[in-house]
């Protein structure tokens, strides 16, 4: 599964480590303002998304986790 996510926020948004380790295949450079990035799931998953906002001078992350239904 794919899941799109495009960063109207006009800063950089940086990719949590734990996206990868979820096992989520993406390119983990910072997501620049107006782009649209692409995570690629594991089958039979679908995402949960998390944003911090660190303030001006850390800016902003994101996680992205491969969830299952219980």
């Amino acid at each position: 599964m794919k899941f799109k996510f495009y960063n109207d926020t006009g800063r950089l948004i940086s990719i949590h480590p734990g996206t990868e380790i979820s096992g989520i295949k993406c390119d983990m450079d910072n997501i620049k303002p107006l782009e649209i990035r692409t995570f690629l799931l594991p089958s039979g998953t679908y995402p949960w998304v998390k944003i911090w906002d660190y303030g001006e001078a850390r800016g902003l992350s994101i996680l992205v986790s491969a969830q299952v239904d219980d």
